[in-house]
């Protein structure tokens, strides 16, 4: 409205301002020429709405550029992180989609490295959310100390970070320079609030030459480079490759497999024979898991475990095995007992016992013929916890095992904290000991640990009659490996026991159970 009436206010002085004010400067010349008072009436009016119109317009150009930047600043969250500065996710990809194409033009690559703080949950728990913020604003700053005033820079999310480096194809070290500088500097200790907090970082790369059509991609890729170099150990970087994306793939299909496995029991026991090494006779099973997959063939517990521990399914699937071992067992000798395994992510489930415990109770399986393992590194996260939990057990005649003794970081502490029934010696020490004295000297040590505290011990991973025998010398109790046989599924177990007659329940339970495999029969 106000352009309209300023337009029109114009064109009126146009059409008859110049003749009027020509008149009036005439006629104060001493001219003789009349002017028309209406139209000087109507030339001021039209300079009023002019000038009216001009300062309304200042006004409403100075409300709009207020607008304007409240609208900007009301953006701003949502394009950056408050605390560093940095770019977001979002605007990461945004803005980095021109750098992305500019630098294929140019016939350069961009790195992406994504820069993630090892533990950093750690640093909050310790000293506070405050602290920990604090941190993160010092390492937004070395991060842009560290990288070309040229990168764009984004905090991805709580402790990620990510910046872009323009390269020469032919000279990547550039990058590895950078990395290499960002965990040597993050190696050293930051001081925060006085206080001196100590973090290491893993970094992934992804160059835009390589396998990336986007800038989204290749966000995804250096994300996957970075899951790499924490399961290689954090504290490092690693260049993103093709077979990380076969990784991801494969991790991919055995989670969608495993969610439908676990529940219809498709992951079954196996029974690997565990021996008294004085008499040769069977004692029990240490129960395995094994995982016939429909396109895939035999998945190792080493690969779906882990995958079961990430997405939470460990715990289902440990009650699977356990379910479906106890009933295959029921009927075996009363002298033969179970080994089972247990996850350090189920020790921080509080009701562990009496889930298994009712898996007890359904199956029909005595208490007194089930051994729960235990792992030195699951007592690490809640020892008030796992004593608990442990207690619980024991107190319904469940035995508990301490596993792969000599691994840990406190195993006699943890000796004298829990009330062990047995120590198992690790494969590893077993399988050399012949080889290295110092595997030989730490067996022997256990060995003779276990014979002070009372605690018999059972050695794994005896491959051939020389091992066996150098441990009976020892006085090592029991053991198990290839050299007793390879783990079956429970209808060869079956047929072994029932060939020791060792399958239907005698009534003389205090008669020595027969004989099982002699190790010079093992295949």
């Amino acid at each position: 409205m106000t352009g309209a009436l300023t337009g029109a206010a114009l064109l009126m002085f146009v059409g008859t301002g110049g003749s009027v004010l020509v008149k009036t400067i005439e006629y104060w010349k001493g001219g003789t020429t009349v002017v028309d008072r209406t139209l000087i009436a109507a030339m001021v009016l039209n300079v009023a709405l002019i000038l009216f119109g001009w300062f309304r317009y200042r006004g409403l150009a100075k409300e709009l550029s207020l607008l304007t930047d409240a609208d900007q600043r009301a953006k701003l969250p949502w394009q950056s992180d408050p605390l560093t500065g940095f770019l977001n996710r979002r605007s990461l990809i945004e803005e980095g989609a021109a750098l992305f194409t500019g630098s294929l033009r140019r016939g350069k690559a961009l790195a992406l490295l994504t820069i993630d703080l090892d533990h950093f949950k750690i640093v909050n728990d310790v000293h506070g959310y405050a602290i920990g913020d604090a941190l993160l604003a010092q390492v937004a700053e070395k991060i842009s100390a560290f990288v070309p005033g040229s990168s764009l820079l984004a905090r991805l999310n709580a402790d990620e970070f990510a910046c872009t480096v323009v390269f020469d194809t032919a000279y990547p070290g550039v990058v590895d320079r950078i990395a290499e500088r960002l965990i040597a500097d993050f190696s050293k200790p930051f001081v925060v609030g006085g206080t001196e907090i100590h973090v290491s970082t893993s970094i992934g790369i992804a160059r835009s030459d390589i396998d990336c059509t986007s800038m989204d991609a290749l966000l995804r890729t250096s994300a996957m480079a970075l899951h790499a170099a924490k399961v290689a150990g954090r504290n490092r970087y690693t260049w993103f490759d093709g077979a990380m994306e076969r990784s991801v793939q494969l991790r991919g299909d055995i989670e969608a497999g495993l969610r439908a496995a676990v529940p219809n029991d498709t992951i079954v026991p196996f029974f690997e024979q565990q021996v008294d090494l004085t008499t040769g006779r069977i004692t029990g099973f240490e129960v395995l898991a094994r995982w016939e997959h429909p396109t895939r063939g035999t998945i190792g517990p080493d690969v779906f475990i882990p995958i079961a521990e990430e997405i939470g399914l460990i715990g289902e699937l440990s009650l699977s095995i356990m379910r479906q071992a106890f009933t295959a067992a029921r009927d075996w000798d009363a002298s033969l007992s179970l080994s089972i395994n247990i996850s350090p992510m189920q020790l921080r489930d509080a009701w562990l016992a009496q889930k298994v415990i009712k898996t007890l109770v359904e199956t029909g399986f005595p208490a007194s013929r089930l051994e729960i393992e235990i792992t030195e590194s699951a007592l690490f996260d809640n020892l008030p916890l796992a004593q608990s939990i442990v207690g619980s057990l024991k107190n319904q005649g469940i035995r508990i095992a301490l596993d792969d003794f000599g691994t840990g970081y406190s195993s006699l502490a943890h000796l004298r904290a829990l009330p062990f029934d047995r120590i198992k010696v690790d494969r590893s020490f077993v399988a050399s000991m012949l080889d290295n004295p110092d595997s030989m000297a730490i067996v022997n040590t256990i060995v003779r640990l276990g014979d002070s505290l009372n605690l018999p011990t059972t050695a794994e991973g005896i491959e051939n009659a020389a091992v066996e025998e150098r441990l009976r010398g020892m006085g090592c109790a029991k053991g198990q490996g290839y050299l007793y046989g390879r783990p079956l599924c429970a209808a060869q177990v079956r047929r072994l026991l029932a060939e020791k007659r060792l399958l239907a329940q005698r009534p003389d339970r205090d008669a020595p159970p027969p004989r099982g495999i002699a190790p010079r029969l093992a295949s």
